[in-house]
Protein backbone atom coordinates (compact mmCIF):
# COMPACT_ATOMS: atom_id res chain seq x y z
CA UNK A 1 0.00 0.00 0.00
CA UNK A 2 1.10 3.44 -0.83
CA UNK A 3 -0.16 6.28 1.76
CA UNK A 4 0.37 10.11 0.61
CA UNK A 5 0.61 12.26 3.20
CA UNK A 6 -0.29 16.35 3.02
CA UNK A 7 0.98 18.48 5.96
CA UNK A 8 3.80 16.16 6.11
CA UNK A 9 6.07 18.52 8.15
CA UNK A 10 2.92 20.02 10.24
CA UNK A 11 2.92 19.01 14.33
CA UNK A 12 0.01 16.39 13.25
CA UNK A 13 1.73 15.55 10.12
CA UNK A 14 5.26 14.30 11.98
CA UNK A 15 3.65 12.38 13.91
CA UNK A 16 1.14 10.86 11.57
CA UNK A 17 4.53 10.04 9.28
CA UNK A 18 6.25 8.58 12.15
CA UNK A 19 3.11 6.24 12.72
CA UNK A 20 3.12 5.24 9.15
CA UNK A 21 6.96 4.71 9.29
CA UNK A 22 6.10 1.46 11.86
CA UNK A 23 3.66 -0.10 8.99
CA UNK A 24 4.51 -2.13 6.28
CA UNK A 25 3.54 1.02 3.57
CA UNK A 26 5.21 3.04 1.52
CA UNK A 27 4.93 6.52 2.78
CA UNK A 28 5.24 9.95 0.63
CA UNK A 29 5.49 13.16 2.60
CA UNK A 30 4.38 15.87 0.43
CA UNK A 31 6.08 19.42 1.68
CA UNK A 32 6.22 23.07 0.37
CA UNK A 33 9.09 22.96 2.84
CA UNK A 34 11.99 20.82 1.94
CA UNK A 35 14.49 21.87 4.09
CA UNK A 36 12.45 21.01 6.86
CA UNK A 37 14.02 18.50 8.59
CA UNK A 38 12.15 14.55 8.11
CA UNK A 39 12.16 11.28 9.22
CA UNK A 40 14.49 9.55 7.48
CA UNK A 41 13.47 6.13 6.26
CA UNK A 42 13.71 4.11 3.14
CA UNK A 43 10.17 3.83 3.16
CA UNK A 44 9.27 7.65 3.02
CA UNK A 45 9.61 9.49 -0.01
CA UNK A 46 9.83 13.48 0.28
CA UNK A 47 8.06 15.54 -2.29
CA UNK A 48 8.24 19.19 -2.70
CA UNK A 49 4.68 20.48 -3.49
CA UNK A 50 2.99 24.08 -3.16
CA UNK A 51 -0.90 22.88 -3.47
CA UNK A 52 -1.34 25.99 -4.66
CA UNK A 53 0.74 25.67 -7.97
CA UNK A 54 -0.29 21.69 -8.19
CA UNK A 55 -0.80 20.86 -11.74
CA UNK A 56 -3.31 18.51 -13.67
CA UNK A 57 -0.28 15.63 -13.11
CA UNK A 58 -0.31 15.55 -9.26
CA UNK A 59 -1.20 12.03 -9.04
CA UNK A 60 1.45 11.32 -10.75
CA UNK A 61 3.96 13.51 -8.73
CA UNK A 62 2.74 11.27 -5.67
CA UNK A 63 3.36 8.02 -7.27
CA UNK A 64 -0.74 6.82 -7.85
CA UNK A 65 -0.97 6.46 -3.78
CA UNK A 66 -3.64 4.31 -2.67
CA UNK A 67 -5.11 6.53 -0.16
CA UNK A 68 -4.11 10.71 0.82
CA UNK A 69 -4.17 11.32 4.20
CA UNK A 70 -4.83 15.26 3.98
CA UNK A 71 -3.40 17.11 6.71
CA UNK A 72 -2.41 20.56 4.88
CA UNK A 73 -4.15 23.94 5.66
CA UNK A 74 -2.89 27.51 6.23
CA UNK A 75 -3.63 30.72 8.34
CA UNK A 76 -3.74 28.81 11.67
CA UNK A 77 -4.17 29.55 14.55
CA UNK A 78 -6.35 32.64 13.58
CA UNK A 79 -9.67 30.84 12.73
CA UNK A 80 -11.29 33.96 12.36
CA UNK A 81 -9.29 35.11 9.26
CA UNK A 82 -11.22 35.18 6.06
CA UNK A 83 -8.53 33.85 4.06
CA UNK A 84 -9.59 30.57 5.38
CA UNK A 85 -12.84 30.84 2.86
CA UNK A 86 -11.34 33.12 0.52
CA UNK A 87 -7.89 31.19 -0.23
CA UNK A 88 -7.71 27.96 1.48
CA UNK A 89 -10.79 26.70 0.47
CA UNK A 90 -10.51 26.86 -3.19
CA UNK A 91 -6.85 25.91 -3.09
CA UNK A 92 -7.91 22.60 -1.16
CA UNK A 93 -10.61 21.54 -3.33
CA UNK A 94 -9.43 22.32 -6.85
CA UNK A 95 -6.34 20.14 -5.06
CA UNK A 96 -8.32 16.90 -4.16
CA UNK A 97 -10.76 17.37 -7.25
CA UNK A 98 -7.66 16.75 -9.56
CA UNK A 99 -6.55 14.06 -7.54
CA UNK A 100 -9.85 12.34 -7.74
CA UNK A 101 -10.69 12.97 -11.10
CA UNK A 102 -7.03 11.65 -11.68
CA UNK A 103 -8.27 8.73 -9.83
CA UNK A 104 -7.64 8.57 -6.43
CA UNK A 105 -9.92 6.05 -4.58
CA UNK A 106 -9.30 6.81 -0.84
CA UNK A 107 -9.18 10.08 0.97
CA UNK A 108 -9.28 11.18 4.81
CA UNK A 109 -9.06 14.86 5.49
CA UNK A 110 -9.29 16.38 8.81
CA UNK A 111 -11.42 18.19 9.67
CA UNK A 112 -12.83 20.62 13.23
CA UNK A 113 -14.76 20.58 16.43
CA UNK A 114 -15.55 24.13 15.25
CA UNK A 115 -17.75 22.90 12.66
CA UNK A 116 -19.72 22.20 15.34
CA UNK A 117 -20.18 25.71 16.21
CA UNK A 118 -21.72 27.18 19.56
CA UNK A 119 -23.28 23.45 20.18
CA UNK A 120 -22.74 22.84 23.93
CA UNK A 121 -22.73 19.09 25.70
CA UNK A 122 -21.85 16.34 24.38
CA UNK A 123 -21.42 16.17 20.30
CA UNK A 124 -22.08 13.76 17.89
CA UNK A 125 -21.32 13.24 14.25
CA UNK A 126 -25.25 13.34 12.90
CA UNK A 127 -25.61 16.35 14.55
CA UNK A 128 -26.16 19.03 12.30
CA UNK A 129 -23.05 21.99 11.41
CA UNK A 130 -23.23 25.91 12.62
CA UNK A 131 -19.34 26.98 12.22
CA UNK A 132 -19.36 30.33 13.97
CA UNK A 133 -15.53 31.35 12.38
CA UNK A 134 -14.08 31.32 8.88
CA UNK A 135 -12.00 28.58 10.06
CA UNK A 136 -15.16 26.04 11.06
CA UNK A 137 -17.04 27.58 8.14
CA UNK A 138 -14.45 26.65 5.32
CA UNK A 139 -13.71 23.48 6.97
CA UNK A 140 -17.71 22.19 6.69
CA UNK A 141 -17.68 23.89 3.51
CA UNK A 142 -15.16 21.71 2.13
CA UNK A 143 -16.64 18.63 3.56
CA UNK A 144 -19.93 19.34 1.96
CA UNK A 145 -17.77 20.18 -1.23
CA UNK A 146 -16.59 16.79 -1.18
CA UNK A 147 -19.76 14.83 -0.68
CA UNK A 148 -20.88 16.38 -3.42
CA UNK A 149 -18.66 15.45 -5.43
CA UNK A 150 -19.21 11.53 -4.64
CA UNK A 151 -22.18 11.68 -6.24
CA UNK A 152 -19.81 12.21 -9.83
CA UNK A 153 -17.01 10.90 -9.01
CA UNK A 154 -17.05 7.78 -6.62
CA UNK A 155 -14.44 7.48 -3.69
CA UNK A 156 -14.21 6.91 0.10
CA UNK A 157 -14.25 9.71 2.32
CA UNK A 158 -13.21 9.93 5.97
CA UNK A 159 -13.68 13.07 7.68
CA UNK A 160 -11.63 13.50 10.72
CA UNK A 161 -13.35 15.83 12.88
CA UNK A 162 -10.38 16.89 15.32
CA UNK A 163 -10.84 18.15 18.91
CA UNK A 164 -7.69 19.27 20.87
CA UNK A 165 -4.74 17.78 21.03
CA UNK A 166 -1.40 18.59 23.00
CA UNK A 167 1.98 16.90 22.71
CA UNK A 168 5.74 17.35 21.04
CA UNK A 169 6.12 19.69 18.18
CA UNK A 170 3.25 21.86 18.59
CA UNK A 171 2.77 25.57 18.14
CA UNK A 172 4.44 27.37 20.73
CA UNK A 173 1.49 29.79 21.39
CA UNK A 174 -0.78 26.10 22.41
CA UNK A 175 -1.17 26.30 26.15
CA UNK A 176 1.32 23.35 27.20
CA UNK A 177 4.19 25.38 25.38
CA UNK A 178 3.47 28.05 27.37
CA UNK A 179 3.10 26.71 30.48
CA UNK A 180 6.67 24.77 29.99
CA UNK A 181 8.05 28.00 28.75
CA UNK A 182 6.85 30.13 31.93
CA UNK A 183 8.49 26.88 34.07
CA UNK A 184 11.64 27.11 31.86
CA UNK A 185 11.69 31.23 32.44
CA UNK A 186 11.46 30.38 36.41
CA UNK A 187 8.29 32.47 36.74
CA UNK A 188 6.21 32.09 39.58
CA UNK A 189 2.69 31.86 38.00
CA UNK A 190 0.71 31.30 35.13
CA UNK A 191 -1.85 33.63 33.50
CA UNK A 192 -4.44 31.99 31.97
CA UNK A 193 -8.31 31.96 32.21
CA UNK A 194 -10.75 31.22 34.64
CA UNK A 195 -10.08 27.42 33.74
CA UNK A 196 -13.34 26.31 33.99
CA UNK A 197 -14.23 25.23 30.43
CA UNK A 198 -14.66 21.71 29.37
CA UNK A 199 -13.05 20.49 26.53
CA UNK A 200 -11.75 17.34 24.81
CA UNK A 201 -7.94 17.24 24.89
CA UNK A 202 -6.43 13.93 23.01
CA UNK A 203 -2.34 13.44 22.93
CA UNK A 204 -1.46 13.54 19.25
CA UNK A 205 0.51 10.34 19.70
CA UNK A 206 -3.23 8.76 19.74
CA UNK A 207 -4.43 10.60 16.96
CA UNK A 208 -1.78 10.00 14.53
CA UNK A 209 -2.89 6.37 15.59
CA UNK A 210 -6.92 7.16 15.16
CA UNK A 211 -5.71 9.01 11.90
CA UNK A 212 -3.76 5.83 10.19
CA UNK A 213 -6.08 3.09 11.16
CA UNK A 214 -9.02 4.90 9.90
CA UNK A 215 -7.16 5.49 6.14
CA UNK A 216 -5.52 2.15 6.50
CA UNK A 217 -9.52 0.75 6.11
CA UNK A 218 -10.36 1.86 2.99
CA UNK A 219 -14.04 2.72 3.79
CA UNK A 220 -16.39 4.83 2.91
CA UNK A 221 -16.70 6.14 6.64
CA UNK A 222 -18.03 9.99 5.95
CA UNK A 223 -17.72 12.04 9.46
CA UNK A 224 -15.66 10.65 12.45
CA UNK A 225 -14.85 12.54 15.46
CA UNK A 226 -11.39 12.06 16.67
CA UNK A 227 -11.41 12.78 20.22
CA UNK A 228 -11.02 11.43 23.92
CA UNK A 229 -14.69 11.13 24.79
CA UNK A 230 -14.04 12.74 28.10
CA UNK A 231 -14.95 16.60 29.06
CA UNK A 232 -12.02 17.72 31.59
CA UNK A 233 -11.59 21.55 32.65
CA UNK A 234 -8.67 23.09 31.08
CA UNK A 235 -7.83 23.97 34.51
CA UNK A 236 -7.89 20.24 35.72
CA UNK A 237 -5.82 19.88 32.56
CA UNK A 238 -3.04 22.14 33.62
CA UNK A 239 -2.40 20.96 37.45
CA UNK A 240 -2.32 17.63 36.02
CA UNK A 241 0.80 18.68 33.51
CA UNK A 242 2.08 20.59 36.30
CA UNK A 243 1.61 17.89 39.04
CA UNK A 244 3.23 15.26 36.32
CA UNK A 245 5.97 17.18 35.59
CA UNK A 246 7.18 18.26 39.09
CA UNK A 247 6.85 22.01 38.28
CA UNK A 248 6.62 24.44 40.67
CA UNK A 249 4.45 27.35 39.42
CA UNK A 250 0.80 28.58 40.62
CA UNK A 251 -1.75 29.61 38.38
CA UNK A 252 -3.29 33.17 38.09
CA UNK A 253 -6.56 32.45 36.63
CA UNK A 254 -8.56 34.75 35.16
CA UNK A 255 -6.57 36.91 33.71
CA UNK A 256 -7.58 36.22 30.12
CA UNK A 257 -11.28 36.45 29.05
CA UNK A 258 -12.90 33.44 27.83
CA UNK A 259 -13.12 32.70 24.22
CA UNK A 260 -16.14 33.90 23.16
CA UNK A 261 -15.75 31.58 19.39
CA UNK A 262 -16.71 28.54 21.69
CA UNK A 263 -18.93 26.98 23.77
CA UNK A 264 -18.28 26.92 27.89
CA UNK A 265 -18.64 22.95 27.76
CA UNK A 266 -18.26 20.46 24.76
CA UNK A 267 -16.51 17.44 24.00
CA UNK A 268 -16.93 14.54 21.30
CA UNK A 269 -18.90 11.79 20.97
CA UNK A 270 -16.56 8.54 19.78
CA UNK A 271 -18.63 6.09 19.82
CA UNK A 272 -18.20 5.62 16.00
CA UNK A 273 -14.36 5.79 16.13
CA UNK A 274 -14.48 3.40 18.75
CA UNK A 275 -16.27 1.16 16.40
CA UNK A 276 -14.06 1.52 13.68
CA UNK A 277 -10.81 0.87 15.88
CA UNK A 278 -12.29 -2.78 16.97
CA UNK A 279 -12.39 -3.17 13.14
CA UNK A 280 -8.83 -2.15 12.83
Amino acid sequence: MKVAVTGATGFIGRHVIAELAKHPVEVVAITRQPSVEMPTSPQVQVVQLDLRDACSDSINMLGNPDVLIHLAWGGLPNYRSLHHFEEELPTHYRFLQNLIKSGLKHLLVTGTCFEYGMQSGQLNERMATYPNNPYGFAKDALRAQLEYLKSLNPFSLIWGRLFYLYGDGQAENSLLPQLRRAVEHGDKSFNMSGGEQLRDYLPITDVAKHIVSLAFQGKDIGTVNICSGKPVSVRKLVEDWISENDWHIKLNLGHYPYPDYEPMAFWGDRQKLDHYMELS
